[in-house]
């Protein structure tokens, strides 16, 4: 069973950088959104199609992110099992935090969920400040997927 954390909005990146090993090694966060009950074998395709265009493989993904009204969900939990990486779960307030960095908000999830964006907000959520967008959403039936860049500070 992968790690789960679940977190707020209050000092979000000193607790995840604790939770999650951020060497370098594992550049990568997978954000997932997904309906309840989407299918495990087509969120991990979903998975599997962002890391590819990304450019790179499993071994560079450090978490799975998502909205925390999905931190029991299947499909989320079996793709971190999947990968062997933590999942980690954000507050739908703390994901809105991120609305300015996305590439493709949403006036239909905001209205859904209360943020403007589930994968890319989750994604860089995770990966913090300096991160940025790998991969902008892509979608199958069920799910939506993106990859945010780990952008380690010097010093």
């Amino acid at each position: 069973m992968p790690q789960v954390c679940v977190l707020g909005p209050m000092r979000v990146r000193d607790q995840i950088m604790s939770d999650v090993k951020f060497d370098g090694l594992r550049p990568l966060v997978l954000g997932l959104g997904c309906e309840r009950g989407a299918p495990v074998h087509e969120v991990l395709a979903l998975a599997e199609w962002a890391l590819r265009e990304a450019g790179a493989g499993a071994e560079a993904l450090a978490a799975i992110a998502s909205i925390d009204s999905r931190k029991s969900e299947p499909a989320v939990l079996a793709v971190a099992a999947h990968f062997s990486v933590p999942a980690v779960f954000f507050a739908a307030a703390r994901l809105e935090e991120e609305t300015p960095r996305l590439k493709n908000p949403s006036e239909i999830v905001f209205a859904r969920v209360g943020c403007h964006g589930v994968a890319e907000a989750a994604a860089l959520a995770a990966a913090g400040a300096s991160a940025e967008l790998a991969v902008a959403k892509i979608k199958s039936a069920h799910a939506t997927a993106a990859v945010a860049r780990i952008l380690l500070q010097n010093g």
